[in-house]
Formats: structure tokens, C-alpha cells, sequence
């Protein structure tokens, strides 16, 4: 097996056709060059290049040798030039996954952004439903998403809050709840209360802010008794696993749903009203990325992000 060094004086010295100018390019000594050159020519059996005190010269094996290898080894400098390249974000497409339009337009912004900063890096944006958001970062199918920050998964890294918005619970329109101007947590144990995984919902109804895989107690159960901070219980609803979906089970009449403000400009329906909390905690939306996946490119979007955005946590 060939060592790198030992091509590269055998190529080198085959387009120099001179000892001191090679070990010059490949900053070594001439005789580290000579060295090298004989031991190649020793496990070859046969010349390389004729030497005189005036010229040196391939010999017909030497230039077969140099012919064939040549390419080769161009086309794997190459490679590993354009791995390098991606790895530090100089060239590539980054993917990345959102959730509904509000997501979707919010990225496209902060991808205009990436890409007059890295020209030579594009961004392809692809829209995720709420239970694929995740699985997506973990399995790598995307490189970076935005998401709910209250995600807690082993291998999952969150940047900075981006946006954080007022938590609404959406009521069918023929709702007494529709007619108020805000509701309380409390409110939660006289209704139905729909389930969207992947979508951020109250703390304590789902484990923490109803991120799929924490909630005890199946999405599809309904009619079981789940338990707030405050010891109320809450009657679960139909499961749904897209927010149209869920908005029509609630215009129907067959539950509520706690979103996030940001629905009612993205999600208007006549048959749907959208009533403020009181006391729910606020929605924080960031970046999430896979915690062996923080590539240069990542983290230049996550920059982009981040300065598009500030101050960070803007409503």
C-alpha cells in the first residue's frame, strides 16, 4: 500500500523532473525526496526515472505509472476538497423543516439572509407535520427545524428562543367560550381537550408542553382524565395529526385546542374562535438540530436566525 507522502514525491518529482525544486514544493529535503523515490522503485522492481548528473527523466513504467495515477489522485484531492467544503459550510443544501405557514414564512426570511451571507450554500425548506418534527432532526432526514423549545430529547440540541408568542385556546364559534374575552387554565376541566403531537400545548395536560412521546397517557384515549398543575381533570379528545385536521374537530364541536397566538392571523376559520389565555405561559420558538449534527452550516443559519430575529424572543 502506498503511503500519501510517497505519491505525492512520485507525482511531484514526475512534473518537476528535478530533485531540489520537488522537495522545495513539498517542503522536505532533497534527500528525504531521494529516499523516497528509491524505496518506491525498490518495491516496484524496476526504475522510475533515469537520473544523470544533468537531467532527470521517467522511463517508459515510470510514465505508464504517472498516467494512471495522476487522475486518481486528482479526483480524490478533490473529494476531500468538497468534504472539507461542507463541512465548514462553504458549499451544500441545508434542510430544514418547519411547521405550517407562520413557520414557513418566517424561514424563508431567515434563508435569504444564509444565502447572500454563503453563496455558495442553498436552503431547502420542507414543511413537517407536528409528530414528524422531531423524528426528522433525530433520523437526520433534515439538518436543522424550528420548533417548540420545550423540546427534551437525548441527542437534540435547542438554539435561542426566536419568537415566543401568547398561548389561545381555539373554540368552536357556537362555544360558550366564544363569547368571552379570555379563559383560564382552570377552564380546561369543563371541556374536551383535543390532541395535536408534536404541537406545543399547556404544561402538565401532556407532560412538558405536550411534545409527543412525554404525555402518559395515549394521544387517541379519549375520554380519559388527565390532570393540570392545578388538580383539575381534563377529558381528552380526538387525536388529529395536523392542525387543520384539529381545527375541524374543533369548528365541529368535538373539542378544544390550546395553540399558539400566531394561529389566528394563519388559521382563520369561521367556524372557529380564538379566545386568549389569562395565566397560560407564553410559546418559545428556536432552531433544533441533531447535538452531532452542528455542522458550520447550522450554526452560520442559526447566526442568520438569531440576527434576522433580534432581540431574541421578539413577539
Amino acid at each position: 500500500m502506498l503511503e500519501r507522502y510517497e505519491l505525492e514525491a512520485f507525482l511531484t518529482l514526475a512534473e518537476e523532473l528535478h530533485f531540489g525544486r520537488t522537495a522545495e514544493r513539498l517542503r522536505v529535503s532533497t534527500s528525504r525526496i531521494s529516499q523516497t523515490i528509491a524505496r518506491l522503485e525498490r518495491r516496484a522492481g524496476v526504475p522510475l526515472f533515469d537520473r544523470t548528473s544533468r537531467r532527470v527523466e521517467l522511463t517508459p513504467v515510470g510514465r505508464r505509472l504517472y498516467e494512471e495515477v495522476r487522475p486518481a489522485w486528482d479526483r480524490i484531492a478533490t473529494a476531500f476538497e468538497e468534504a472539507v467544503a461542507t463541512g465548514r459550510g462553504l458549499t451544500g443544501v441545508l434542510r430544514c423543516a418547519f411547521l405550517g405557514p407562520a413557520g414557513g414564512q418566517l424561514l424563508s426570511g431567515v434563508a435569504e439572509l444564509f444565502r447572500e451571507r454563503l453563496p455558495g450554500c442553498d436552503v431547502r425548506l420542507v414543511e413537517a407535520r407536528p409528530a414528524d418534527l422531531v423524528p426528522w432532526v433525530r433520523d437526520g432526514e433534515v439538518d436543522v427545524a424550528l420548533g417548540p423549545l420545550s423540546v427534551r430529547e437525548s441527542g437534540i440540541a435547542t438554539g435561542p428562543s426566536l419568537v415566543s408568542e401568547a398561548r389561545m385556546l381555539a373554540v368552536s364559534s357556537g362555544h360558550p367560550f366564544a363569547r368571552r374575552e379570555s379563559v383560564r387554565l382552570r377552564d380546561l376541566a369543563r371541556v374536551r381537550v383535543l390532541r395535536l403531537p408534536g404541537l406545543p400545548g399547556l404544561p402538565g395536560l401532556s407532560g412538558e408542553d405536550g411534545l409527543p412521546g412525554e404525555d402518559p397517557t395515549p394521544p387517541g384515549s379519549s375520554g380519559e382524565a388527565r390532570t393540570p398543575p392545578a388538580g383539575w381533570p381534563v377529558e381528552a379528545g380526538p387525536p388529529a395529526s395536523t392542525l387543520d385536521e384539529a381545527l375541524t374537530l374543533v369548528g365541529e364541536g368535538r373539542g378544544v385546542l390550546p395553540v399558539g397566538a400566531h394561529a389566528r392571523r394563519y388559521h382563520p376559520r369561521p367556524d372557529v374562535t380564538y379566545v386568549p389565555f389569562d395565566d397560560a405561559p407564553p410559546v418559545r420558538w428556536g432552531l433544533l438540530w441533531r447535538t452531532d449534527g452542528a455542522t458550520a452550516r447550522v450554526l452560520a443559519f442559526a447566526e442568520a436566525a438569531r440576527d434576522l430575529l433580534s432581540p431574541a424572543g421578539r413577539a
